[in-house]
């Protein structure tokens, strides 16, 4: 399905599909390392109480859904390696060495504070706003299922707090291609799932958890706004992402 890859420059949507079909194929890979997902804990609250505290728990989902959401390339091992130097450069420890002559690079920290670095080669997805605010939002959701005490929950509030969980997972997917053109339309597809994970969460919050016991008129507010601001911003990155691919031609 996938063999012609090297030969054409694939949009958003033939990542979409390839993504899709991948997606599927990794459900079984899902029940085998979290067994938990089907059963009555939901992933996030075991990775809540291994970990230290709220932010560690969310970096431990996105790490763990990077992993499980790996969109590699059955037909072509070189292209499966090709990948993954895109996917997981943003997760080594070790610093990419500094080109002293890069401008990018000549010192002035301001430049280190724009979304354009965050966009370049020599940026990082810690400078990218959506990402902050995505794993912000993801630590609040979380604080509050604990002080809610997650054993009383219901599934809208373990839906709700998994897909705002998976926003910031889905968005570093994306980032992981990079922002080379062959690459771009996988960028693009990736944050696509991170618009509607945002869409879903919104869906629940206004449609199963306004007005319950589960959740105060001051809570359900902030949550709202934090949420629908979040969404708009990832759609106005990935219409970004859009014209970068296409004035790229």
């Amino acid at each position: 399905m996938f063999a012609n890859f090297n030969d054409d420059i694939w949009d958003e949507y033939q990542w979409e599909a390839h993504l899709n079909e991948i997606a599927k194929q990794n459900t079984q890979l899902r029940r085998f390392i979290a067994p938990d997902a089907s059963d009555s804990n939901p992933r996030w609250l075991t990775l809540l109480r291994e970990n230290s505290d709220e932010w560690e728990a969310v970096d431990a989902f996105i790490e763990e859904e990077l992993q499980l959401d790996d969109p590699y390339f059955e037909d072509d091992e070189s292209d499966e390696s090709k990948l993954d130097d895109f996917l997981w450069d943003e997760w080594e420890d070790e610093e990419p060495p500094i080109d002293e002559e890069d401008d990018f690079d000549a010192g002035e920290e301001w430049k280190e504070l724009s979304n354009d670095f965050a966009l370049s080669g020599n940026g990082s997805i810690e400078m990218l706003d959506i990402y902050n605010h995505s794993r912000e939002l993801a630590v609040i959701i979380l604080q509050w299922i604990e002080y809610s005490n997650p054993r009383f929950l219901n599934k809208d509030c373990t839906d709700f707090v998994g897909k705002v969980l998976q926003i910031g997972a889905k968005i570093a997917g994306g980032y992981g291609f990079g922002f080379e053109r062959e690459f771009l339309g996988g960028n693009i597809a990736y944050t696509k799932k991170a618009l509607y994970c945002a869409n879903d969460g919104l869906t629940i919050l206004q449609r199963d958890l306004k007005d319950t016991s589960l959740i105060t008129r001051k809570q359900y507010l902030h949550f709202h706004e934090r949420l629908f601001t979040l969404r708009n911003d990832i759609g106005i990155y990935i219409q970004e992402l859009r014209e970068q691919f296409y004035t790229s031609l």
